[in-house]
């Protein structure tokens, strides 16, 4: 007669065998199907040729033309992007340009004598000071310097985006070379095995 103890512990033992025997004849029938999912992938594996020239001729088209590396890497809804961000750059620049042009010469005609400036009332009183025409112009030219910058920064980053995009289009993200995370329930150890698997095949 058996007790308790000994009961419980042929069932354990014959819970751990039935388990081990299941993973045997899953692991058996995975390795089978992944035999004949290599043998298929392979046969249908289409290798796209790299051109080490590509990064380059995307950011040699887009310095002679913003826009120009993104529609050479088929990146069509970046153009408007492109376009609007450095529109925008230079419409501000000659924006604060005109600006400072109007204060500048409207100070000039005040140093040479005249009183009919454009800041002046119909009497030749100033409406705006001396002074004020010169922080005008000092505030305009460093708008309009702000401005170049930015827009010089933005035809920069469009050069890069199309470098960057062209070098990324030609990056092997193919079965052959592969990098997945990996979890495991371990029964032995009633604990959680994780993992990192690297495929790489040639």
């Amino acid at each position: 007669m058996l007790n308790k103890r000994q009961y419980f512990l042929i069932l354990f033992l014959f819970s751990v065998v039935l388990s081990f025997a299941q993973e045997k004849k899953n692991d058996t029938t995975s390795i089978g199907l992944d035999k004949e999912l290599v043998v298929i992938e392979e046969q249908n594996i289409e290798r796209k040729p790299i051109d080490p020239l590509r990064p380059s001729k995307a950011a040699f088209l887009s310095a002679i033309l913003p826009g120009a590396g993104q529609a050479y890497n088929k990146k069509y809804w970046k153009i408007p992007i492109v376009w609007g961000a450095i529109g925008t750059g230079i419409y501000f620049y000659v924006r604060n340009d005109k600006q400072f042009d109007r204060y500048r010469d409207a100070y000039k005609r005040r140093l040479a004598g005249f009183t009919d400036d454009e800041f002046s009332d119909a009497d030749g009183n100033p409406l705006i000071s001396n002074d004020g025409l010169i922080r005008a112009q000092q505030q305009f030219r460093r708008n309009k310097e702000i401005s170049l910058l930015v827009t010089i920064g933005l035809y920069a980053l469009n050069i890069i985006d199309a470098n960057v995009d062209a070098h990324l289009l030609q990056f092997n993200v193919d079965e052959n070379l592969s990098l997945s995370p990996h979890y495991q329930y371990n029964q032995m150890e009633n604990s959680s095995d994780l993992g990192l698997t690297l495929n790489f095949k040639f």
